[in-house]
């Protein structure tokens, strides 16, 4: 370990600690400057707020170092067992270590630049490096990591999240419905794509009603399309094209916390499914490096790199890369997919209270042989046709393109009494072109495959994204308590010039298939399809927003919270045969969107919670007539029951949900707009109701697990059913055991995943009622360790091989059984 650390950073100063660790080194960055020039007793006595939840005696002394900065020394035979009792209000880092240690017998004391743990204090004469020989130690270092950072935690609880209200707080402090997907649950499972991760957490549904990527795979909460996507809290706004933001590869990310329900506060547009926030990597202090190679079914192939390194001895700045490759066909016919992924980030402590960072991301995802839809579901004489799993319904000549890059920056000061203030700006840059040919239109007959005919079209863009960022957090006093409060303010803005083509039907080009049950793709060929005009739209959001969290007493928190948002959207579009220009301007000005939460602790263990809010949000659905719908609104309102167990590493929640809609957007059957996309109508006093249940966390040091339940009821005023091809019940469980006395250690693990049946009244050429069953998939995963640097992992999903539709709305199939496996190196 110490000459592969010499050979990639000399830079590197490191602290080895080996006795009770069987001669294993670990190692660390040296001390911060401000820490050695300051030393570990004066740092003793600086005042932190602190809101700590009793749990293990270990990850209270982490959460200390991280507060303070500071590097402790804790015997690692000295803290299993142990636990903390929880730590409240504002107190020296001595008073906290006192309070931590209280009735363990242990103290704590300040050695030079760090805080040592022992049974009796050390002789004094002992040297720094001497005292660090003699323990067998595990090495803190608190080096503002950012909270809820789930890497290394080797678990499927996050200890926060700042989704709902902006604060960071814990799921049990959060009085709405959070899911944190960590990165170990990712590793586990093998999520690698964004789609992926949607099927596996509580409360979302994946309906795929195409290949992976198109417009009609969607992301359903609550009964709503999930259309609120954030990369480390900052909004993608597109109104164009929404599908874009599902084009992201989980290498980049340490977690994906979701929120379910309205996020108005978060991000000025109430919608009222989910919002998914991606939190990217963060460098951290000591080197690590890890590759992983895996390949599988279909002719799939996967690398990843990850180098996390300090640039300097003091680890005062920092430096990760992360890259990935992947090449991978389909147990659909044709479909080849070819993915690049690059992600680079500096930090660098400018003070000790000061920290600026840099980063910039690549992403590129193109699909040849691509289907934006299934095959037909029906025989011309409303039979239903059962297809091969593998049948394409994508024309060769099809393909999707899409490239992302992304250029950010933030500063982030503390100050002394605790106040954070962070600027952060980002620039996202985004090329899509969408060539497509699917072959879903009509009814074939069932003798002679007749009937059939491409949808062709094309839709290409380039929307450049800027947004800014600056808010101010912190604690602050009012009537002899301490309370906590966030402000800022945000803007953004999109432009786009997209050049206009014909969509479904071209001139001179006969659509046609000839036998669709003998059918390659080759004809028709690609229609003409030269650009016929472009489109210049400008999307801006302005907003401020603020949340203060009020702690009247010890048991209750009253959460207050209101963003005000201005909308605009403007286009300008061009007919090249007229010479037309054709203008269209929609603002929404000074929308409030009011929060109020409240959360009482019943026990140590329960709190309940209630939260309300509004909903506004603009729509890009039109009627018959091509004229916009009018924004939706209304309220989003919840309450439910939260709990925390086994030293807060097991979170239980229940939750009961109510959403009223005016202007809901419902898709009238068989009617086009004068575009050729599909019309809808505003449906007024929709109403959503649910319940859900969640558990997830560390039932024993070697066992991990999450399961949870939703029922979803989605109707009109009338009381008539929407949304029919979305489950209204969905049950998933996943966990995995360690056993780490198999071999250098086994780890095991599987899970389920069930909805119930969906429907769609008026299908098939007959408009007869379609009703597709329930369906339940399980997957399998194992995990060897070869030696401490070399993993070898096996995931197989759908083991028992379930075939089933996804949609009622067109042929497409789960995917069958697929093994895929690989090694993991770390060091």
């Amino acid at each position: 370990m110490k000459s592969l650390l010499r050979r990639c950073g000399d830079c590197v100063r490191s602290v080895y600690v080996a006795a009770g660790l069987a001669g294993m080194a670990l190692s660390a960055p040296g001390t911060p400057v401000w820490a050695q020039a300051r030393g570990a007793a004066a740092i003793m006595l600086d005042s932190r707020t602190l809101a700590v939840p009793a749990q293990p005696l270990s990850a209270t002394i982490n959460t200390l170092a991280h507060q303070w900065d500071v590097a402790i020394l804790l015997d690692a035979t000295l803290a299993a067992g142990r636990a903390a009792p929880a730590l409240q209000g504002r107190v020296s880092l001595n008073e906290a270590l006192e309070q931590a240690l209280a009735g363990t017998g242990l103290l704590a004391s300040p050695s030079g630049s760090a805080v040592i743990i022992s049974v009796t204090p050390l002789p004094p004469t002992t040297s720094n490096s001497e005292q660090a020989q003699e323990l067998a130690a595990i090495r803190v270092q608190g080096k503002r990591l950012a909270p809820g950072v789930t890497e290394g935690s080797e678990s499927y609880l996050a200890d926060s999240n700042s989704t709902s209200t902006r604060l960071n707080l814990s799921l049990r402090e959060t009085p709405q419905s959070v899911s944190v997907m960590t990165r170990q649950r990712m590793d586990d499972q093998g999520l690698t794509q964004l789609a992926d991760v949607a099927a596996q957490t509580p409360g979302l549904v994946y309906v795929a009603g195409g290949n992976s990527g198109s417009d009609s795979s969607m992301i359903y909460a609550r009964g709503f399309v999930v259309e609120n996507y954030m990369v480390d809290g900052m909004s993608q706004t597109y109104s164009g094209y929404r599908s874009l933001f599902q084009s992201n590869d989980m290498v980049l990310y340490d977690r994906v916390e979701v929120l379910r329900g309205a996020s108005g506060l978060m991000n000025g547009v109430g919608e009222p499914g989910a919002t998914l926030n991606m939190m990217r990597k963060r460098p951290t202090q000591d080197f690590q490096f890890r590759a992983k190679l895996e390949g599988g079914a279909w002719d799939y192939y996967r690398g990843e790199a990850d180098l996390s390194t300090p640039l300097n001895e003091s680890g005062s700045m920092r430096l990760r890369t992360v890259a990935a490759w992947q090449d991978n066909h389909s147990f659909i016919d044709r479909l080849h997919e070819k993915k690049q992924i690059f992600y680079g980030i500096f930090e660098a402590d400018l003070t000790p209270s000061t920290l600026f960072s840099l980063g910039y991301t690549f992403q590129k995802h193109k699909s040849t042989n691509h289907a934006g839809r299934g095959l037909p579901l029906f025989y011309s004489d409303g039979g239903l046709i059962d297809w091969d799993r593998s049948t394409s319904g994508a024309a060769r000549w099809a393909y999707s393109s899409r490239r992302n890059q992304r250029l950010f920056a933030s500063l982030e000061h503390r100050f002394d009494n605790d106040w954070t203030l962070k600027g952060v700006l980002d620039r996202s840059e985004t090329r899509y072109d969408e060539v497509l040919g699917y072959a879903s239109q009509g009814f074939p007959d069932r003798y002679t495959g007749a009937g059939v005919g491409l949808w062709a079209g094309r839709w290409s863009g380039e929307p450049v994204q800027t947004s800014l960022d600056i808010s101010a957090s912190g604690p602050f006093q009012l009537l002899g308590r301490e309370h906590e409060a966030v402000v800022g303010l945000t803007s953004s803005r999109t432009r786009d010039l997209a050049p206009s083509y014909t969509l479904w039907w071209h001139r001179d080009w006969n659509a046609s298939v000839q036998d669709i049950f003998n059918w390659d793709g080759r004809f028709p060929s690609e229609p003409a399809n030269p650009a016929t005009g472009q489109t210049r739209s400008v999307e801006k959001i302005n907003s401020a927003y603020a949340t203060v969290r009020l702690k009247p007493s010890d048991n209750l928190a009253v959460l207050l919270g209101g963003r005000m948002t201005s909308w605009s959207l403007y286009k300008n579009s061009l007919s090249y045969a007229s010479g037309k220009r054709t203008e269209t301007v929609r603002t929404a000005n000074d929308q409030f969107t009011p929060y109020l939460g409240l959360v009482y602790d019943l026990s140590d263990h329960w709190s309940v919670y209630g939260s309300y809010t509004n909903i506004f949000k603009p729509q890009e659905y039109r009627d018959a007539d091509g004229n916009y719908l009018d924004p939706r609104t209304g309220n989003s309102m919840e309450v439910g029951l939260k709990g925390s167990y086994l030293d807060e590493q097991l979170s239980l929640g229940l939750a009961l949900f109510r959403t009223r809609q005016e202007n809901f957007a419902v898709v009238i059957p068989g009617v086009y707009g004068p575009s050729g996309d599909a019309a809808y109508e505003a449906v007024s006093g929709a109403l959503t109701r649910g319940v859900e249940l969640e558990a997830t966390g560390q039932l024993s040091p070697q066992w991990q697990a999450s399961a949870s339940f939703t029922r979803v009821l989605a109707q009109d005023r009338d009381g008539k059913a929407l949304l029919t091809g979305v489950p209204q019940n969905t049950f998933k469980l996943y966990t995995t055991y360690h056993l780490p006395s198999v071999g250098q250690g086994l780890t095991v693990g599987g899970g389920l995943r069930w909805q119930s049946g969906v429907y769609e009244e008026q299908a098939g050429p007959l408009k007869q009622r379609l009703d597709l069953p329930s369906v339940a998939v399980f997957d399998l995963m194992a995990r060897y360790t070869v030696n401490k640097q070399v993993s070898a992992y096996l995931n197989v999903n759908n083991v028992f091989d379930k075939h089933y539709l996804t949609t009622v709305n067109t042929a497409v199939y789960g995917s069958p059984r697929a093994i895929r496996a690989g090694l993991d190196l770390r060091f």
